[in-house]
């Protein structure tokens, strides 16, 4: 039997057929039109186990496929959509084999998500997206699309443990963008040194040289330590460390310790601070000033021998020299006829030059006092003199220029160390690495002044690198 020919009457929209003379309902024309690859939105109707059911105003319920629910490699429906949540999904196929209408919820989300990733890529603009995987190498972030997230720009230092980054929400940027091969790769450093630079302003518009706060040790190096104020990274020079001498900022300092320091200078047109530890503390000489006098006597250590007298240590942090003339009654050839470093021995007061802070011993002018001291004869004993021997060339004492010169490059040095860390801030371990190179380079010269050769008027120091000065410059 022929079925019967239906026509649209006119003026209906297409409401109303006519079929063999009657006019009915065209209940098909009350359905939307859709096509395969488009868009829809409708409100989620049914969850099962391996699919959901979404009304669409279509003539059947759209039907989403657990596997097309999320980006996620596994999931459960119940933990992605609720009934009556309106979501948005994408036509596969307006009919299965079965005469379904099948829809992907992840594909829609694809489609929108990559407009927004352009748009953010173009414009430089954040976006925002959750962690949900931990792989080698970094992190993947939902996007609607899977976003890689390198370990190396998760932070501005570097992490030990992605892990506790699971399941939370951050913000990245965009740095590299692939349609054709579905490639977004992110940086969340780059948004949080995008902060960081509102925040430095800030710190460095409230820091006024002299003022002492409170920070905590970021980072140490050989030429010193660099402490985190809130947001910004200020350098202690290892000569601003301590009023004793300082092998290496490790001796006194670990990293995480906090410390209050005082601002020494601030260039804010680079953004670079100076710190000091030592100002902090109680300055040693102040104490000398306070409570010794010329005359006095009292017990030090031997610090150091060289060819024109012994440094003694008298107080953490303060010696003085005792000249070889100043050693005893009798003509000395060479002070290791007479001490050694670690001797223990009492000493007058000759001098205090509080200002240029330098102090003149004598241990020839203290009664009763026997010299040398006596000592075992030892292997290790032979040998420590030899090497203070080696030590004692005439090229050892240094000229005022060249300690001025090792002071000024000591400066330079710090300047460039700090430039080299700030700059690499966030690098993570490569970047620590090249700014100790850069400093270990700069400091080089800083540390090796030339030689002078020494005087021999009776007075003498040892410099804050610990060793000798000139005998015109007396500790």
């Amino acid at each position: 039997m022929d079925k019967p020919e239906a026509r649209v009457v006119e003026g209906s929209n297409g409401l109303l057929l006519e079929v063999d003379g009657e006019i009915v309902p065209n209940y098909d024309a009350t359905f939307r039109t859709i096509e395969e690859g488009e868009v829809v939105t409708g409100h989620v109707v049914r969850i099962d186990k391996d699919e959901v059911l979404v009304d669409i105003g279509y003539k059947s319920e759209g039907v989403i496929p657990a596997g097309e629910l999320s980006i996620r490699k596994s999931v459960d429906p119940k933990d992605e959509v609720h009934l009556g949540e309106e979501v948005d999904a994408m036509v596969l196929t307006k009919e299965d084999q079965d005469g379904r209408l099948i829809m992907s919820k992840k594909r829609a989300r694809f489609e929108k998500a990559w407009r927004r990733i352009e748009t953010a890529a173009e414009s430089g603009e954040p976006v925002e997206g959750t962690v949900i995987e931990v792989v080698k190498g970094g992190l993947i972030i939902d996007l609607g699309v899977r976003g890689f997230l390198p370990a190396s720009l998760v932070d501005i230092r570097r992490v030990p443990n992605l892990d506790e980054y699971m399941g939370t929400k951050i913000e990245t940027k965009v740095i590299e963008l692939n349609r054709s091969r579905n490639n977004v790769v992110l940086s969340r450093r780059a948004v949080l040194e995008e902060e960081r630079k509102e925040v430095r302003q800030q710190i460095l518009d409230r820091l006024q040289p002299g003022l002492v706060v409170e920070g905590q040790i970021s980072n140490i190096v050989d030429f010193g330590a660099f402490v985190d104020l809130d947001g910004i990274d200020g350098l202690i020079h290892i000569s601003e460390l301590s009023w004793s001498h300082v092998n290496h900022p490790s001796e006194i300092l670990t990293i995480g310790d906090t410390v209050k320091v005082k601002v020494l200078d601030i260039d804010r047109e680079r953004q670079r601070i100076s710190l000091g530890l030592k100002q902090t503390q109680e300055d040693p000489w102040q104490r000398i000033v306070d409570t010794y006098n010329v005359g006095d006597e009292l017990e030090g250590k031997v610090t150091k021998v060289v060819t024109f007298g012994a440094f003694v240590e008298i107080l953490d942090g303060v010696e003085g020299l005792v000249h070889i003339s100043e050693l005893a009654q009798h003509h000395v050839e060479s002070p290791r006829e007479i001490v050694h470093p670690g001797d223990e021995i009492r000493v007058k007061i000759l001098e205090i030059d509080s200002e240029r802070r330098r102090l003149s011993l004598s241990a020839k002018r203290v009664e009763d006092q026997v010299l040398p001291v006596s000592r075992p004869a030892t292997a290790d004993a032979e040998a420590a003199d030899e090497g203070e021997a080696a030590d004692a060339s005439p090229e050892e004492p240094r000229e005022q220029a060249a300690d001025a010169e090792a002071l000024a490059g000591a400066e330079t040095a710090g300047e460039v160390a700090q430039e080299a860390q700030q700059e690499s801030e966030g690098a993570g371990a490569d970047g620590e690495a090249e700014v100790q190179v850069a400093a270990q380079e700069a400091t080089t010269n800083a540390e090796d002044p030339p030689a002078a050769p020494a005087a021999s008027d009776g007075e003498g120091s040892r410099g804050e690198d610990g060793d000798a000065q000139p005998p015109e410059e007396t500790t």
